[in-house]
């Protein structure tokens, strides 16, 4: 398997919708282009369930539903790049702090979740391949460190978690025998976490072919950290590892003003204060250059060579008005506070203006 420069393009169809332009060496064209011109051989797609409220109007985030999912899936493989797909089991974000249930699936048991979730991967795969778009890979469940399909999928309710992911996984491994199946957490340089986890997982019987870390340097410690972490994983376990979520951001200014939005109402991690103080590089073009080189270099140090590859999240979601994490019926879904923009604007591989910055150089030298 050839090493994995991906890129989570989730929300491209947005941000070309509401104006974005992409740039490279001073001439426009599509960001799919320009990525696989820097190296790009993967992307990463996420999937919701019914990202939509009883109104008919969508949550935002990139409306990731299964019609966008298969366009963006389309346009990748006409670009020559395989692509993962990132199955959320919920009707919007997934991620440690929250793991919603899917609006179709409430009052379901226990029993009728595994289930349902049997069911509807079973679905979306063969949906796929009518479409003449199979992935690559398979994510079952995003960043389900502490669980899916909560509460009765919460930590530390270890068998029901297995029970539900390894519905997804067996119906990959019958639809897409193809596929190679990844099992996905958050905060890659917490090493007891990940043996915690996986140990509880594999004890269970759990399956998977690739371990999946998120890695972002203001929340999840140290590269050393992560290479601690991924080089104890790859022994312990036998598993390949990819570092499929990461970002570092390319400057500390303020997009609001772009997006029509007032400082305070601006959500982007990378720039408050006490988050920017974790990292050991500077919020720069070339500190963005850097920490890229260095993480790749990581990657690639992984024992036994299993180190695979890396996907960048987000590179090329400019803040351009309407195109944000969350629109009302979003926010109000998973019970968070908006509004908010482009959150993640000051992280891409692209500038304000959608200039290729100069990470993207970076992976396509990387050898």
């Amino acid at each position: 398997m050839e090493f994995i420069k991906g890129f989570d393009v989730s929300s491209l169809l947005e941000a070309e919708r509401c104006g974005g332009r992409f740039r490279d060496a001073g001439g426009s064209g599509d960001a799919l282009a320009i990525l696989g011109r820097h190296g790009a051989n993967w992307v990463r797609l996420r999937l919701w369930n019914d990202p939509y409220d009883g109104a008919g109007e969508d949550y935002g985030g990139g409306v990731c539903d299964l019609a966008v999912v298969l366009e963006l899936a389309r346009r990748a493989k006409k670009a020559g790049l395989a692509w993962l797909l990132d199955l959320h089991y919920s009707d919007f974000w997934a991620d440690p702090g929250k793991q919603t249930v899917p609006k179709a699936w409430r009052g379901l048991d226990e029993a009728g979740l595994e289930a349902a979730v049997y069911r509807y991967t079973r679905d979306v795969l063969c949906a796929c391949r009518a479409a003449g778009v199979e992935p690559g890979m398979v994510q079952v469940g995003n960043e389900v460190t502490n669980g899916l399909l909560w509460p009765t999928g919460k930590t530390p309710n270890w068998g029901t978690i297995c029970r539900y992911v390894t519905a997804g996984v067996q119906a990959v491994r019958e639809e897409a025998p193809k596929a190679r199946v990844m099992v996905h957490l958050d905060n890659g340089g917490n090493n007891p976490m990940y043996r915690e986890w996986f140990d509880h997982y594999f004890g269970l019987g759990g399956d998977c072919d690739v371990i999946g870390l998120s890695y972002y340097p203001f929340w999840h410690g140290s590269l050393a950290d992560l290479s601690a972490n991924m080089d104890d994983l790859a022994v312990r376990y036998g598993r390949d590892l990819i570092v499929v979520e990461t970002s570092m951001g390319f400057t500390m200014d303020d997009y609001a003003a772009r997006e029509g939005l007032a400082a305070p109402e601006r959500k982007g991690a990378a720039t408050r204060p006490e988050l920017v103080e974790k990292i050991d590089y500077p919020m720069t073009p070339q500190g963005q250059a850097d920490f890229t080189s260095d993480l790749l270099e990581a990657i690639r140090r992984v024992p036994e060579g299993r180190g695979r590859g890396f996907f960048w999240w987000e590179p090329a979601w400019l803040p351009v008005p309407g195109s944000g994490w969350a629109r009302r019926s979003g926010w109000e879904y998973v019970r968070e506070k908006g509004p908010g923009g482009n959150e993640w604007a000051n992280q891409a591989l692209f500038d304000f203006d959608g200039n290729a910055l100069p990470a993207l150089s970076v992976i396509r030298d990387f050898p």
